[in-house]
């Protein structure tokens, strides 16, 4: 088990971990997830004995890294797969490793047939390929048959064959008992790996949970809901309805209505009993990328101007097109400012999301109407995004 408290590097007037404190248990595949620049690598580097912690400590079976006897047999990493001699090869350099730290020239062997590169093992490195170095990196941690192992971007360069392998390799060594701690920012393939997360941002600790559970407390739950096109009427018929019975609607591009406040058997009974037949009516199933987005939002470093980010956790309303001249294809005037999308949890600041006002904020882009209501607009999403800068203020 690796277990951190208080742990805290600064590099000069930088601070890079703050106060962090955490567990990665064995039998678990643990994600260490966090935007560039949150300290992951510095984190990883403390545990190794690479970086000192200006305070705190962090220990791996309740020893310090430096204080493990023959640590290479107990902790296996992979921080830098370009870190190795381009002039060595293959089998060299992991013999290199294996005879310092005591290990049977026959498990050199053994590794490299575990990663597949038993076929290249004489020739040099520097003619490897990122994801050949990225397996030699994974043979090199495996070397020693450790209980504890951290690797930092594994499946960095890899085809999707070798990301698979890499994903069951995880699992496999986590199902034997060993503690698997693992950072990446493929959020697609954390969400298949790893069952317990560590989310870090700005060095401090955001969250520490099963990553089923990370995706519920940061995900907005909706029903998407579509009525049937050949209904006239059917998807105003159907919003008016949803909104009158207290649910939030928000028309998505693709004419699909997004529902939130009612569960799905309720939206049925409402459409049942206003006549609309529908054609889809499925549960919103947030994504790791999704509650990820959600919750570092705040801890990103770099950012451009234009973040299409925000379209994840600040969805702006869409005025139904033409509703009063087109009722089947909107949505009466009475009920279209109710058409709105929620704000993420935590959400501060003044309108974190654009709701509709007046029915001249709905009026169809290109209107007479619309223009004369864009510079408003524009400062409202101003004041919305200068109220979510505030926010990322570091208090100290």
């Amino acid at each position: 088990m690796i277990e951190a408290v208080g742990l805290t590097k600064r590099f000069g007037a930088k601070t890079a971990v703050d106060g962090l404190s955490f567990q990665v248990k064995p039998g678990h595949v643990t994600g260490f997830l966090g935007p560039n620049g949150s300290g992951k690598s510095t984190t990883m580097r403390m545990i190794l004995g690479l970086d000192r912690p200006t305070s705190g400590h962090v220990t791996i079976n309740g020893l310090p890294f430096r204080d493990l006897p023959n640590a290479q047999r107990h902790v296996g990493a992979l921080l830098d797969a370009k870190a190795v001699h381009g002039g060595r090869r293959a089998r060299t350099h992991l013999l290199s490793i294996a005879q310092l730290s005591g290990i049977p020239e026959r498990r050199v062997d053994e590794v490299l047939r575990v990663v597949g590169l038993q076929e290249v093992a004489g020739q040099r490195t520097k003619g490897f390929s990122l994801g050949m170095g990225q397996r030699l990196g994974i043979a090199a941690a495996l070397l020693g048959d450790p209980q504890v192992l951290l690797f930092d971007e594994p499946v960095n360069g890899l085809d999707p064959e070798g990301i698979l392998w890499v994903r069951n390799l995880m699992r496999g060594l986590a199902a034997e008992g060993r503690t698997v701690f693992v950072s990446s920012h493929l959020m697609s393939e954390m969400a298949l790996t790893a069952d317990h997360l560590i989310v870090i941002g700005r060095g401090r600790l955001l969250a520490e949970m099963s990553t089923q559970d990370f995706i519920t407390h940061n995900s907005a739950g909706f029903a998407r809901v579509r009525a049937a096109d050949d209904l006239p009427g059917g998807r105003a018929a159907l919003g008016t309805a949803l909104t009158k019975a207290g649910g939030r609607v928000l028309q998505e591009p693709d004419g699909a209505l997004r529902v939130t406040g009612l569960e799905l058997p309720r939206i049925s009974d409402v459409a049942h009993g206003a006549g609309v037949r529908l054609w889809e009516l499925s549960p919103h199933r947030a994504s790791l990328e999704e509650a990820y987005m959600r919750m570092t939002q705040s801890s990103v470093e770099y950012t451009s101007t234009d973040d299409p980010r925000a379209e994840l956790w600040e969805p702006e309303p869409m005025a139904l097109p033409e509703w009063e001249e087109e009722p089947a294809h909107g949505v009466s005037g009475e009920t279209a400012a109710s058409f709105f999308a929620p704000p993420p949890p935590g959400t501060t600041g003044a309108r974190p999301f654009l709701m509709p006002q007046t029915p001249g904020e709905l009026a169809p882009e290109g209107s007479a109407d619309a223009d004369a209501k864009a510079p408003a607009r524009t400062t409202a999403k101003a004041a919305g995004r200068t109220g979510a800068e505030h926010d990322d203020e570091d208090p100290r």
